[in-house]
């Protein structure tokens, strides 16, 4: 008898060695392009880990957890030279990781998706923000965790109106993205019920800011522009390819707010947010990089947590047991934002509160009191279910 438990011990602390040395392995690629991008402002010049370092993050949080689940996660990453091609490299990535987080543009996130069809790897989208990917052009293997323009836009919208700032002077860059933005603009002033009383272009001419002479020429073009407009509560700038908004507040000729790329600015996230106890994420943030956390790089770590949230839900590794979880109803995942957030099923977009920052605290966040919804007020940002084009396929 003695002998018999002897023998059972000896085989339970043998079986318990050898699950410690054999986790579940989960991989995590992460997918971007080379290089960061410019801004006008030198003190918010992108970190060139910019993105990636919130993914680093999420890999350590879902390691803590994952040591008592007997799972291990592991980070690849790449980042797509000139000219390689986005699906190459996914499909590369996909070898070792069933879950890949991308940091890519509309056409390249496309192409990547295009190519892991049928292969049971899941994208997790970090950074396009163009509606037609959760739309027209969705895809049933990409979860989509950076918002929509048309969620920021509403985000903003609500406010103003709460505000009571209605009549918006909207003024658009010469780029497509400007032009996408603005369409999301129209779209919330409509929605809320603003009023854009007037129109206005700039055109990117080229040149540059950084002369001697540049704060001269600035503060006599800005005024100028923005003269002789209707009477207005508030400008409303779409520039996404920052050629002009971060020149316009304190220099209009009236003496208005700016909202929209500059002055009040709608993101996902924000190094100024303390509440709902994002200080401890943001001081375990700063700790390993020395600077503060992006919007960017939360967009990775949710997008990294979500995988550790719903592998650990599980008690698994497999990818399609994860990625048919993550579109249940029981899924959500905490993010510092006030609630727990979740999936549209209708198009796999990450439901959640958007920041309205003015670059040393938040203003608010959205969606604002009194802005109802049957379902979830999260969904009064972005396109509703009865407005979707989106057919997942």
């Amino acid at each position: 008898m003695i002998r018999c438990l002897i023998g059972a011990i000896i085989m339970s602390v043998a079986a318990g060695r050898a699950l410690a040395a054999d986790p579940i392995e989960i991989g995590i690629g992460y997918l971007s392009h080379a290089g960061v991008r410019s801004t006008l402002s030198l003190v918010e010049q992108p970190a060139e880990n910019d993105g990636i370092a919130g993914a680093r993050l999420a890999i350590e949080d879902n390691n803590t957890t994952g040591k008592f689940l007997n799972q291990h996660f592991t980070l690849q990453e790449h980042r797509l030279k000139e000219g390689e091609d986005a699906g190459q490299a996914a499909t590369a990535l996909a070898e070792r990781n069933g879950f890949i987080i991308a940091e890519l543009g509309p056409d390249a996130l496309l192409k990547a998706a295009d190519a892991l069809r049928g292969r049971g790897t899941v994208l997790l989208n970090a950074g396009a923000i163009d509606d037609r990917l959760r739309e027209q052009d969705c895809r049933a293997n990409i979860i989509h965790v950076a918002p929509t323009r048309s969620m920021l836009a509403d985000a903003l919208g609500q406010y103003l109106v709460w505000k009571q700032w209605k009549r918006w002077l909207l003024v658009v860059g010469s780029h497509d993205p400007d032009r996408l933005y603005a369409d999301a603009l129209r779209r919330a002033a409509t929605r809320f019920g603003a009023k854009i009383v007037q129109e206005r272009t700039f055109e990117d001419t080229g040149g540059a800011r950084r002369t001697d002479s540049g704060v001269t020429l600035i503060q006599r073009q800005m005024p100028v522009f923005t003269q002789q407009a209707p009477s207005y509560d508030v400008l409303v700038a779409a520039d996404e390819s920052e050629v002009f908004a971060a020149y316009l507040p304190y220099r209009t000729w009236d003496p208005r707010p700016v909202a929209g790329s500059a002055g009040l600015v709608p993101r996902s996230w924000d190094a100024a947010q303390d509440q709902w106890g994002a200080i401890q994420l943001q001081n375990r943030f700063l700790r390993l990089n020395s600077r503060r956390m992006t919007a960017l790089d939360m967009q990775a770590w949710i997008a990294g947590r979500i995988v550790g949230e719903a592998t650990s839900r599980t008690n698994s590794g497999d990818t399609r047991t994860v990625f048919k979880f993550l579109r249940a109803p029981d899924f959500s995942v905490a993010a510092f934002k006030g609630q727990r957030l979740t999936l549209r099923d209708w198009n796999l977009q990450l439901r959640q509160p958007i920041l309205l920052v003015d670059g040393r605290m938040v203003v608010s966040v959205s969606p604002q009191e009194g802005f109802l919804h049957q379902v979830s007020e999260l969904d009064t940002l972005g396109l509703d279910r009865p407005e979707t084009k989106c057919k997942l396929q």
